[in-house]
């Protein structure tokens, strides 16, 4: 056989191949971008939420203990590297969502106005928690993946305190776990 003829067939045995593999592969869900969900810097206002507009902590200055005079209450917390630390407001028209997304540290977050509904992606069967005006919980980052939801009548807000590793994203969109339902963008 002519080396070349062999050289022409190699190089298109790929090109016929690819497309069976592609058919035959399960595509992997796509991460889930926001949806409708407007975040405010609160500590620059006007500014982006970014490194560029983020308080920073040198390491150990979050090495924080704190035994209050009330009874069973103690603040330990111990953070090792320097810190970037946002506090935003999120304003979610009705039917808006932040998508499936986690942290790369904990967020405290305080819901201002209306009512937003997590759904955390280890919970079982993807059970939803609704956190109503005045109500807060924690979301502990580090990989802990859940989407926000206002599933309210009204306009809904929330503040979040988040403290991350210096210089790493505030957000990181995850992909639609397959224990949850899929929600879409009104």
């Amino acid at each position: 056989m002519n080396p070349l003829t062999q050289f022409k067939k190699i190089r298109i045995l790929p090109l016929l191949i690819a497309p069976a593999l592609v058919t035959l592969t399960a595509a992997p869900a796509l991460a889930t971008p926001n949806c409708g969900v407007v975040t405010d810097n609160l500590l620059y206002p006007g500014q982006p939420v970014d490194t560029a507009h983020a308080a920073h902590f040198p390491s150990g200055s979050l090495n924080l203990m704190c035994r209050s005079n009330l009874p069973d209450w103690l603040l330990h917390t111990r953070v090792r590297g320097d810190s970037d630390l946002y506090v935003t407001k999120h304003t979610f028209p009705v039917g808006a969502h932040t998508g499936w997304h986690t942290h790369p540290g904990p967020s405290l977050i305080t819901v201002v106005a209306g009512e937003l509904t997590v759904y955390e992606s280890d919970s079982p069967n993807c059970t939803p928690t609704v956190y109503h005006t005045g109500e807060s919980f924690t979301d502990v980052g580090c990989g802990d993946v859940h989407l926000v939801r206002n599933e309210g009548t009204v306009q809904a807000m929330d503040v979040a305190v988040q403290i991350v590793p210096a210089g790493a994203p505030r957000r990181i969109d995850a992909d639609q776990p397959a224990s949850c339902p899929v929600i879409s963008c009104p």
